[in-house]
């Protein structure tokens, strides 16, 4: 039997692990740490009962995966859970902007600026399922969606700075601008838009869910999936050499390229050593996990509702501190992100102790304490915040690289996505995933189509194993 083994257990080693173990290859999964799932975990952080993701929280791509979806995970115990409001961004004043996975609720939301924002997303949205097959994809592959796939990429080749001109109105502008903010990126760089656009459709088609039980449920389910399939899973085993893995017919490294490149020692070829020691990695998170007593005291509605609330103001606010983020500056008002996943999912909480998932974007290895700047942001939408935190959880860019290798100086999109690395990482080559080793091949986020759980980096460097297999 075809013996295949994979360094890593995230969501892209496991799918790849999935892959494999499908077409009748021998599977082995090393993790070094004790448990699986990398950026998919989920522990009682602050308080004994309340559940915490540990990085991924809120998955609008995971749900309409084409690959996740080639798996029946719901008899694994994977169930998504839909909050009311899929997104809220609170303004000054008590306003907020609201996006929910019905289209016709959130551009009435918009007022005047609705029918622009329906002109824009609802044909994207309503070709989301083809267009992912095409975007979750290498850049150089023959698109099974053409036209559809030109409409998306024309739109996001454009900065974030662009494409929000459509708008005028605070709410809509905003509602774009944190969505865009995802990629970690200044807003006025090409191919900002891309982010906020994928976000801003998978929304209308398929919501932002949650895991029921957290976020651990996805690699518990996957790997599960694997077992059945005969493949194995060895945590606790850290590999520092390729050696280590004796006479495989397939590798895969759901790992970083530098880590890549020291795991392969002078057996990867001097070109393709230079690009995965160049690989550029990209700001960071600082993480923030609140137990809160009662839920967080929004100013405004909606946001006791949503399962997702963007904290940065109005657009030009957000541009401006993720400028700052990208020159390397910490914003005195950074773009915080935070999720309830617990008003989808109320099996996370204690009582009427609620688990508050929170993070701000801020330069790579940032050194300082970002925590007052987060509690500030959330103060100034939610005022109390701070009298109703009965715990806390603070991890640093390096407690996050310490948790996670793949997550170097507290870059979480495992690379940044800037305009080349975006479409071409991790190296300028016509297969991506391969890595000048025969049978070697990388899977991490650090290959297309990139970060989130949607275990497609993977699925396709399973695809191009198996291509090469044959």
């Amino acid at each position: 039997m075809t013996r295949a083994v994979v360094v890593g257990s995230g969501p892209n080693g496991l799918a790849a692990a999935v892959e494999l173990a499908r077409a009748g290859l021998d599977v082995t999964v090393y993790e070094a740490a004790d448990e699986i799932g990398g950026g998919t975990r989920t522990s009682e952080l602050t308080r004994p009962g309340l559940l915490h993701d540990h990085c991924s929280a809120v998955h609008p791509l995971a749900v309409g995966s084409p690959f996740l979806q080639t798996l029946d995970l719901a008899r694994h115990g994977l169930e998504w859970c839909w909050p009311e409001i899929d997104l809220a961004h609170p303004l000054d004043g008590g306003r907020a902007a609201v996006l929910t996975r019905d289209l016709d609720t959130t551009v009435a939301g918009l007022g005047a600026d609705g029918p622009a924002w329906r002109r824009f997303f609802e044909p994207i949205a309503a070709g989301f399922d083809g267009l992912a097959e095409d975007f979750l994809r290498p850049i150089v592959h023959v698109p099974r969606h053409p036209l559809r796939l030109a409409r998306f990429g024309l739109a996001a080749l454009l900065p974030a700075s662009v494409v929000v001109r459509q708008w005028r109105t605070d709410e809509a502008r905003a509602l774009f601008a944190g969505m865009a903010a995802h990629a970690f990126r200044p807003l006025s760089s090409p191919t900002s838009a891309s982010v906020g656009i994928a976000l801003g459709a998978s929304a209308h088609r398929f919501g932002w869910p949650v895991a029921r039980g957290g976020s651990r449920a996805i690699s518990d389910a996957l790997a599960a999936e694997l077992r059945g399939h005969g493949g194995r899973i060895e945590t606790g085993r850290e590999i520092t050499s390729l050696a280590e893995l004796g006479d495989a017919d397939v590798t895969m490294l759901d790992i970083s390229p530098a880590a890549a490149a020291r795991l392969a020692g002078d057996r990867m070829p001097r070109r393709v050593r230079r690009a995965y020691t160049r690989y550029r990695r990209g700001p960071a998170a600082f993480k923030l996990d609140l137990a809160v007593e009662g839920g967080l005291p929004w100013t405004n509605e909606a946001c006791h509702r949503a399962g997702t609330v963007h904290v940065g103001g109005t657009y030009e606010q957000i541009a401006a501190a993720e400028k700052d983020v990208g020159r390397g500056r910490m914003p005195a008002r950074p773009f915080v992100l935070v999720a309830q996943q617990y008003v989808a999912d109320p099996t996370r909480s204690a009582g009427d102790v609620h688990p508050v998932w929170a993070y701000a974007h801020v330069p790579h290895g940032y050194p300082g304490d970002a925590t007052e700047a987060i509690l500030a942001q959330l103060e100034r939408f939610a005022p109390g915040t701070r009298e109703r935190i009965v715990g806390q959880y603070v991890r640093t860019p390096a407690d996050i690289e310490r948790e996670n290798a793949n997550f170097a100086g507290g870059d979480i999109s495992t690379g940044a996505n800037d305009p080349i690395q975006l479409l071409l990482r991790p190296r300028i080559a016509l297969d991506p995933y391969r890595t000048g080793i025969p049978g070697v091949y990388l899977c991490s986020a650090a290959t297309p189509p990139g970060a989130g759980v949607h275990g497609m980096c993977g699925s396709n460097a399973a695809a191009s194993a198996l291509k090469h297999l044959r």
